[in-house]
């Protein structure tokens, strides 16, 4: 086979003459030596598959790669920096799993779309009032994007082109900004003592709340040191904390994104999650994604319809906000309907929970010899605890004792925000799902390694 032979397919639009005319403008002789950044191993397009086998034959396969897996249920869990094990009702379940709802897609027809459009401006509302915001759209991919998404819009509000991010947002949400900002020639600066580099170039100001490593911070400093600047200020909440901490609207923030995963949906390795969106009603021409609003018909009747989108597949692109093309709507479901069953003191109750039980199991490790908590302020369902040996040895010992331990951020990208003599930090979460015998546990395999 010639080495260009099998990209000659009946699958390719484009014939050999065409290719050719192609390669001749890039300055090149043959389509694999426009590959030839890619190694080998990755361009070789002859999978080694195996032969064919029957529906029986591939259910016992996957039941025996299932049963390797560690249900998060089999014992207890105090892994959390992002993924949170909480419970999820039974409702849930049962009405996203619904063939009209399961099956749904993009509401582009709002006459045959109308519950899809209802539970999403349903989600809209209760996701303002969670955030104290104005407004808030139907929903973004996961809390991480959301975020980047907003310190696109800062810039585009603001027009100007430097951001200041917290060293305590989640490492994995200031990778996702990198990634957004950098193709948009936004300078970002990462920075611990934030209020002196908050200037007249800022866009926005960006911080967690609760932070990465579940304090809760000052946002009425946050706000003051944006708004001497005419900075705004960008929030990434964890939407339970809600229920227990005044939201970022109460402190004026301008854009509040988050994670919804708390809201319903299990952790599922990683995804897929659900971002949340909400800013000022000033600057909704400037929000991503899609907004439904409620109206009337010319019989009085009421009706939903999508009456913002800032996509560029909808509008012309040079004035599109966003290249989001959807949004997590099925999930976006699940935490209609979790809050909905919930209700206000529901969510209060579950965040007291993670609340007190945290607290619980901070004031126990601490009292064990060779522990300390770094961080003296307020914190929620996280916190970090200073080991007497390496994290990893301990959570190995752990999992020997059906125990997922904590977040090992002894090493980068954790361990730079972390305060000085803080060499073997270990980030532990307890929610409402652990019980006082679960945290009993976990202090009493932590005491074997005390020294």
């Amino acid at each position: 086979m010639t080495p260009d032979a099998h990209f000659q397919s009946h699958y390719i639009p484009n014939t050999e003459q065409e290719q050719a005319e192609m390669l001749a403008t890039l300055g090149l002789k043959s389509l694999d030596e426009l590959f030839l950044d890619i190694s080998d191993q990755y361009r070789n397009p002859f999978l080694d598959l195996p032969a064919p086998r029957s529906e029986q034959e591939i259910h016992r396969e996957l039941s025996s790669l299932a049963s390797r897996n560690r249900p998060l249920n089999s014992g207890p869990s105090f892994l959390g920096a992002g993924s949170y094990h909480h419970f999820v009702p039974s409702v849930v379940k049962a009405i996203m799993t619904r063939g009209e709802f399961l099956t749904a897609y993009t509401p582009y027809q709002p006459e045959v779309s109308q519950g899809t459009l209802q539970v999403i401006y349903e989600f809209q509302t209760l996701i303002g009032n969670l955030y104290g915001m104005e407004v808030a759209n139907a929903g973004m991919y996961d809390g991480a994007t959301s975020l980047a998404e907003a310190v696109l819009m800062a810039c585009r509000v603001t027009h100007r082109q430097q951001i200041v991010v917290s060293e305590r947002v989640a490492p994995a949400y200031q990778q996702v900004i990198r990634t957004y900002a950098q193709a948009q020639g936004i300078e970002i600066r990462t920075v611990g003592d934030w209020e002196p580099e908050v200037n007249a170039n800022t866009a926005c100001l960006v911080v967690q709340y609760p932070n990465f490593f579940g304090e809760i911070e000052d946002l009425s400093r946050h706000r003051q040191a944006t708004r001497q600047q005419g900075a705004l200020l960008v929030v990434s909440a964890d939407p339970m904390a809600m229920g227990l901490f005044n939201p970022p609207g109460h402190y004026d923030a301008d854009i509040v994104t988050g994670e919804g995963q708390s809201l319903g949906i299990p952790t599922s390795y990683g995804g897929p999650y659900l971002g949340l969106f909400t800013t000022k009603g000033q600057y909704i021409r400037q929000m991503p994604s899609r907004l439904v609003g409620k109206t009337v018909d010319t019989q009085g009747r009421t009706g939903y319809v999508l009456t913002l989108q800032t996509r560029e597949q909808h509008i012309r692109r040079e004035r599109a906000t966003s290249n989001i093309c959807t949004n997590e709507a099925l999930y976006a479901l699940a935490a209609t309907i979790y809050l909905a069953a919930t209700g206000k003191q529901g969510l209060r109750q579950v965040a007291e929970l993670c609340y007190h039980k945290a607290h619980y199991a901070a004031a126990r490790i601490k009292q064990l010899a060779g522990y300390w908590l770094p961080f003296a302020g307020t914190f929620f369902q996280e916190f970090v605890v200073q080991c007497p040996a390496d994290p990893a040895t301990i959570n190995r010992r752990l999992l020997e004792q059906n125990i997922l331990g904590g977040l090992d951020i002894s090493q980068p990208p954790y361990r730079s925000p972390l305060p000085p003599g803080v060499d073997r930090g270990m980030l532990l979460c307890v929610t409402e799902m652990n019980t006082r015998e679960d945290i009993d546990a976990l202090v009493s395999a932590l005491g074997e390694f005390s020294q």
